[in-house]
């Protein structure tokens, strides 16, 4: 990837306030992959005390559509189309781990999957959710 594809994606990732209200961060892009982490703060939780699914959601939806957004021409965006998820175990952790990947990349639309992880306080990782979905390539 070159230097210009990687700062349109930052400057896309930190035109986002909700990853900024999530304290989520992009630690990671690559061609056709991208990793986001957010930390599970107080105010991401659900009642029994795991992160909240929509923290979940959150970050595995943005690293599917990021990971679409590296294949695309400079002059693109993405948006969501559909996506949905599985959940696989409760958010136990201190952070959470958003993996994104294109499965097909293409003009019109761009299918994309995204693993989320749960991360321990010592290090251990389980694997809470599974999205699919699918991305629409829009111009700037």
């Amino acid at each position: 990837m070159t230097p210009e594809q990687i700062q349109r994606i930052h400057r896309s990732f930190d035109a986002q306030s909700m990853m900024a209200t999530l304290g989520a961060r992009m630690d990671h892009i690559e061609e056709g992959m991208v990793r986001i982490t957010a930390p599970i703060l107080e105010g991401a939780r659900q009642q029994q005390g795991f992160g909240h699914a929509g923290l979940t959601f959150s970050i595995g939806d943005s690293a599917a559509g990021y990971a679409a957004l590296t294949m695309l021409p400079l002059d693109s965006e993405v948006v969501t189309a559909e996506i949905k998820i599985n959940l696989t175990a409760p958010a136990r952790g201190t952070l959470l781990i958003a993996t994104g990947r294109v499965i097909k990349p293409g003009k019109r639309l761009c299918v994309v999957t995204s693993e989320v992880h749960a991360q321990a306080a010592d290090g251990t990782q389980t694997l809470i959710a599974l999205l699919q979905g699918t991305m629409v390539p829009v111009p700037v």
